[in-house]
């Protein structure tokens, strides 16, 4: 069977658990994916194929002996180079990491061995996975499949890019402030970010983080269809201790009213004609699906993503404001530098003001979602950016990280935001929207996700028409 690599998860597992295709050919066919694609975008610095041959000779000998399989029985999936993987360097993009040897496999990573997913490959993210554009010196510069020109996004950029093009059905990410939405958006597929305590994620070969990151950063899956990414999300969500902060909640919540807030303008940022427009046709699809849609004031967005700052600087200050200059990444030290300008103040009475407001506005969010349990709204002011705008000028990067307040403000508060990629338009620039929801309601975000995407074009892997060197 051909192109086994362009199959969605879902697909792919049910023919292994059937008979009909072997582990090996699966991975095989990934393989030859990887090595046809992968030189031209550079999503992959670190592939993973003999790891998940061993993985398939465990997973054959548990279906031989009829034992259970997990959800993602034989299906390819990546890992970000930040999370530790068993034998790996958990490098987050650093020269200061590439000797970090995981002897421990994270939480995610045990999970999604536990549901049978096959890892073949660890992406690339940027240096200290703090932009929204993913070049490194350790592993390079990873480019967009759709269009070398705009942003494959970040941190994640790696992984939406890989799934995009399919190496792999199943991208593992991480999110702190748009890391799995953002390059999701930017790369034309799915991605969800999590409520803070669904999905289990502890590193061991770092010490714990500090709170804003504990609080705030989550990791979740991206994926071309949304059965997929639902099922990369229950892989990642099983329990798991280890983190302090996963919950035990059942999916099974009470059903909710059909009402989306449609956000169109939203203060502190300008949202350009062609994403209000592409808002308000992905609106008005689900009007005439059944959803009551009504375009509001929504709530404060510009408010808690200043507090998101204070937590996001204060926590990168203290764990790496020493490496970022030891790291001598220019384009890292740029992009922190113009951070500590947007928040000069991380003091222990601005601190601790962050962490009282988060009470105080998580109150004012949870009676909107009262009335409604949807907000629509953009990922970005501004369609995916020219590649490496951030560190272009200040004036660049201000733009840029101005556009981004969509993404910033939910994880203060630990909410859950799904991007859905609906178009992608003549300039080969793709285009999407979000979904926002209370803490730990994922199934609002599935179930308008599920219902949009039965209103919408499939995604299919694409092929980047360019070489790096173009």
């Amino acid at each position: 069977m051909k192109n086994l690599w362009s199959l969605k998860a879902s697909e792919i597992s049910k023919l292994y658990l059937s008979n009909e295709i072997s582990l090996d050919e699966i991975i095989n066919s990934v393989e030859e994916r990887f090595e046809q694609v992968n030189p031209k975008i550079n999503a992959i610095p670190e592939s993973t194929f003999e790891y998940a041959r061993k993985q398939a000779k465990l997973l054959d000998n548990n279906k031989k002996n009829k034992k259970s399989l997990g959800c993602l029985a034989g299906v390819p999936v990546t890992v970000k180079i930040n999370t530790d993987q068993i034998g790996f360097a958990s490098t987050n993009g650093l020269r200061l990491n590439k000797s970090l040897i995981a002897n421990k496999n994270s939480t995610v990573v045990d999970n999604l061995e536990k549901a049978g997913a096959l890892i073949i490959g660890r992406t690339n993210t940027p240096a200290f996975s703090m932009r929204w554009f993913t070049n490194n010196l350790l592993h390079g510069h990873t480019l967009n499949p759709h269009n070398k020109r705009i942003t494959p996004g970040g941190s994640s950029g790696g992984a939406a890019s890989a799934t995009a093009s399919g190496i792999g059905c199943i991208g593992h990410g991480t999110d702190i402030a748009g890391s799995i939405r953002y390059p999701a958006y930017a790369c034309g597929i799915h991605g969800i970010r999590p409520s803070l305590g669904r999905v289990p994620m502890i590193n061991y070969s770092m010490p714990d983080r500090y709170i804003g990151g504990q609080i705030m950063a989550v990791s979740g899956p991206l994926a071309r269809s949304i059965k997929d990414l639902e099922l990369g999300y229950d892989a990642m969500r099983q329990p798991n201790y280890d983190d302090p902060w996963w919950t035990p909640i059942s999916h099974d919540l009470p059903t909710l009213n059909k009402k989306i807030a449609l956000l169109t303008e939203i203060k502190g940022i300008k949202i350009s004609d062609e994403i209000k427009s592409n808002l308000l046709n992905v609106a008005k699809k689900l009007e005439n699906d059944g959803w009551i849609v009504d375009e509001i004031e929504g709530p404060d967005f510009e408010e808690i993503g200043h507090y998101q700052a204070v937590l996001w600087l204060a926590e990168f200050r203290r764990s790496s404001g020493k490496a970022i200059f030891d790291e001598k990444d220019e384009e890292a030290i740029f992009v922190f530098n113009q951070m500590s300008k947007r928040c000069p103040d991380t003091s222990i009475e601005k601190f601790m003001d962050a962490l009282q407001q988060r009470a105080t506005l998580g109150r004012k969010w949870s009676l909107f979602f009262d009335e409604y349990p949807l907000i629509l709204c953009p990922i970005s002011g501004d369609l995916p950016f020219e590649d490496l705008k951030d560190t272009k000028s200040e004036k660049d990067f201000d733009e840029v990280f101005t556009s981004m307040l969509p993404q910033i403000a939910p994880p203060y508060l630990g909410l859950p935001g799904l991007c859905f990629s609906n178009h992608v338009n003549e300039n080969k620039i793709p285009i999407g929207v979000q979904f926002i929801s209370r803490k730990f309601r994922e199934d609002q975000l599935f179930k308008v996700a599920y219902n949009l995407e039965k209103l919408s074009s499939e995604i299919n892997p694409i092929t980047p028409d360019y070489d790096m060197e173009d």
